[in-house]
């Protein structure tokens, strides 16, 4: 075999390593080939996922985005939705309209406020163990700095033993260290109209930051099909460089 041949079987093995769950790991897609591919299938089920808003006003954006991703994972089971109090008295109760407007029922979505971080993290590990729970997601207020990367393990090992996905929302981007299995960061995005002159589908742009088993960063805008429960590339949208290599756009 000549060292090329060598080289790209060497490749070969490594992706296919990549794209392998964890110990047969199951995984849920995004319904959206231009992500799915480069992910291997999907996000994996029984993980913890991190989600961080790119700027201050996009909490609405990120708020979606995880619902939509805890909507695709729950396989129709409840989904239970913790925050702290703070959090709520700052952004509000889910807006049940809004919800129905993203094709989400809301009868699905539990909501549970707690006192400070701590407690929400003690009932997030506790709920990741019901097997009614199609997915949690944890909404920490601000730094959150309980949540650290200990804390972050509890909830893998939790969400890994039981099969669950699990999010948290972060109204910010972070640095701390986490034992998530993926981060992104999420902004909202324009949206074309529908035939009719109708209201668009709702549009992100969403930036894949780390992904433990090694997938490299990449960005692209998603509409979320509201009918279907999928994710589509708007026929006009454009992938994004990695924010260390992405350029101004011009005016």
């Amino acid at each position: 075999m000549s060292d090329s041949s060598a080289s790209l079987a060497r490749l070969k093995r490594r992706l296919e390593r990549l794209e392998r769950p964890r110990g047969g790991q199951k995984r849920f897609s995004f319904g959206c080939d231009a992500i799915d591919i480069r992910l291997g299938g999907g996000l994996a089920l029984g993980a913890l996922h991190e989600l961080c808003a790119a700027e201050v006003d996009d909490h609405s954006a990120v708020s979606g985005f995880t619902l939509m991703l805890a909507a695709r994972a729950s396989d129709a089971k409840p989904i239970l939705w913790l925050r702290e109090d703070k959090g709520q008295r700052q952004h509000g109760r889910l807006y049940g309209p809004g919800l129905v407007e993203l094709g989400i029922n809301p009868d699905r979505i539990i909501l549970v406020t707690a006192s400070d971080t701590l407690s929400a993290l003690r009932a997030a590990a506790d709920i990741l163990g019901c097997s009614g729970i199609g997915a949690v997601v944890i909404e920490p207020w601000g730094d959150a700095r309980a949540l650290d990367l200990t804390a972050s393990r509890r909830l893998v090992l939790a969400a890994e033993t039981s099969g669950i996905a699990a999010f948290i929302l972060r109204d910010r981007t972070t640095s701390f260290a986490s034992a998530a299995a993926t981060r992104w960061t999420v902004a909202s995005a324009s949206s074309a109209a529908l035939p009719g002159n109708a209201p668009g589908h709702a549009a992100l742009s969403v930036e894949l930051v780390r992904h433990r088993g090694g997938v490299p960063p990449f960005g692209l805008v998603m509409e979320w099909d509201r009918e279907e429960h999928i994710f589509r590339e708007p026929a006009l949208s454009r992938a994004f460089l990695p924010s260390a290599q992405r350029q101004p756009m011009a005016a």
